[in-house]
């Protein structure tokens, strides 16, 4: 391990890199990362590396689920719950068992067992490519909610599929009651134990005296004990994070001070970085060790029967997004839906944003080299090439397709071509309003005694922002503090306005954050 080290800083600096260079050519970082890991497997005397499945479920994907239920919109994904729930649920189902029929067609000696653990190891795509992507691209809200959306959940639906098709390829039997039960055990305790310890956790915050790098530290923890705990008592350890995250950032002003939400959001965005560039150059590299696994298969052969996969993958969603509008069109008749004229653009990039990732690795990693009587497990080693040529596929061929056809296929609506910004500033201008009449209504004698305050209200009713009010006494600064609250408060108000895009009320909040700490130091 220590002889590997120094390889290890050249893998970071070469993660850096490759991210530069991505942002500087306008492609999507994870796919420079897959080949910039392809191309130095094969160097000479680099270290073999050997993907530990637990590694990744372990390490990697308790925090980047945690920090993406954190940076979605709660209003937005409820908003979109159905088609969200419909694609990690529903969609994650039908395509397994389309690769399942697929591959116990077209593989020889693939079982209905294999092609269903092969279906649930590929059947979830990946929301760090999917989001890497939309970086690079104007899309509406709508579309990356759903896309980041569906991502947060499908991982415990795949992951669920793929325990019990592991199950009837080792012991020969597969019971659909017991399926069936154990699936809503998984699903409703998942959920229901990652919002328990959200609670625990959610306590803790508020009522032990922390400071802000206390909180950091129980924020990195809370998502590893979730998944740990959930995975204890044999339930999904994906929806108890998810669910968890999702609880604790809806509630996040609640228990945290806005030094640890200012120092936190740096904190998790510098973890996620890294975390995110590892699992993605991980994959490049451990080609060799993937390759060597094949026997009695051509590559060649190996990697036609992961086109073949591919092509059933993106043929599946692509009717499952359209399908999806079909259903529309019904229930609108029925019941209020979010979209009412979906039309044929968003369904068509929707299924087209399906890249597959480093869970998918994992997965196919985690299969038992042999069964429990010591034989060898049945097709391992296609099954894990097979999903190694799927990443690779959907990454490249998607992934680099994708921003054309955002493009070409504009899909913002003519109520969202009004840039984002103007809305920002109409909500300034608001709060700013705001803000000027409580100052008036709630402090008018302070106001008239402090030139300071008398300041700072002339700008809000100019619209404008006070953040520059200077050389304040302790009454004028802990006035200006109690207003920061308000308007914070206003702000959080405001969020269940559906009108609102709670992206521009985020900025807000993080900028009374930093309004808040620099009046704190003056």
């Amino acid at each position: 391990m220590l002889h590997d080290f120094p390889f290890y800083l050249g893998i970071i600096v070469l993660i850096v890199l490759l991210i530069l260079l991505a942002n500087k050519i306008k492609v999507a970082y994870p796919i420079l990362l897959v080949l910039g890991g392809l191309a130095a497997s094969l160097v000479p005397g680099v270290p073999r590396i050997r993907i530990d499945p637990e590694l990744i479920f372990i390490i990697f994907l308790p925090p980047l689920l945690y920090e993406a239920a954190w940076s979605i919109s709660w209003k937005e994904l409820w908003k979109w719950r159905r088609i969200v729930t419909s694609f990690a649920f529903i969609v994650v189902l039908l395509t397994a068992t389309a690769v399942a029929l697929a591959s116990n067609y077209f593989i020889p000696g693939f079982s209905l067992a294999m092609g269903f653990l092969l279906g649930g190891i590929v059947s979830p795509p990946d929301a760090v490519s999917a989001g890497a992507i939309m970086k690079f691209v104007k899309v509406p809200a709508r579309f990356q909610t759903i896309v980041e959306g569906e991502s947060l959940f499908n991982d415990a639906s795949s992951l669920i599929v793929f325990r019990f098709a592991l199950v009837a390829v080792g012991t020969g039997q597969f019971v659909w009651q017991e399926a069936a039960l154990s699936f809503g055990w998984m699903v409703v305790a998942g959920v229901g134990t990652g919002l328990l310890l959200a609670y625990l956790f959610y306590k803790a915050h508020k009522f032990l005296p922390t400071n802000a790098e206390m909180d950091i530290v129980l924020t990195l923890v809370a998502p590893y004990f979730m998944y740990i705990v959930a995975e204890a008592v044999h339930c999904s350890g994906v929806l108890a994070v998810v669910s968890g995250g999702l609880f604790l950032a809806r509630r996040q002003h609640r228990f945290l001070s806005s030094d640890s939400r200012i120092k936190g959001y740096s904190v998790w965005q510098s973890f996620s970085f890294i975390l995110n560039g590892l699992v993605f150059i991980l994959i490049g590299l451990d080609l060799p060790e993937i390759s060597d696994g094949l026997e009695g298969v051509s590559t060649w052969t190996a990697i036609g029967y992961g086109a073949i996969i591919t092509l059933v993958l993106v043929v599946v969603r692509m009717l499952a997004a359209y399908g999806a509008v079909l259903t529309t069109f019904i229930m609108r008749n029925f019941i209020n839906v979010a979209e009412r004229h979906p039309g044929y653009k968003t369904p068509f990039l929707l299924g087209w944003a399906g890249m597959r990732g480093v869970v998918s690795l994992a997965a196919a990693l985690s299969i038992p080299r042999t069964l429990a009587d010591g034989t060898p497990f049945p097709g391992r080693n296609l099954i894990l090439f097979i999903t190694f040529v799927v990443i690779l596929l959907t990454l490249v061929i998607q992934g680099l397709t994708l921003p054309y056809f955002i493009r070409k296929i504009p899909i913002l609506h003519d109520d969202e071509e009004v840039p984002g910004e103007t809305h920002y500033y109409a909500l300034h201008y608001r709060l700013n309003q705001y803000s000027s009449d409580y100052a008036a209504t709630e402090y008018g004698e302070a106001i008239e005694l402090q030139p300071a305050l008398q300041y700072a209200v002339a700008k809000w009713r100019k619209g404008q922002d006070a953040s520059g009010t200077e050389h304040l006494n302790a009454e004028c600064k802990a006035i200006m503090l109690k207003i920061i609250n308000q308007q914070r408060a206003w702000l959080l108000e405001w969020n269940d306005d559906e009108e609102l895009d709670e992206e521009h009320i985020r900025r807000h909040l993080y900028r009374l954050d930093l309004e808040e700490e620099r009046l704190k130091y003056m």
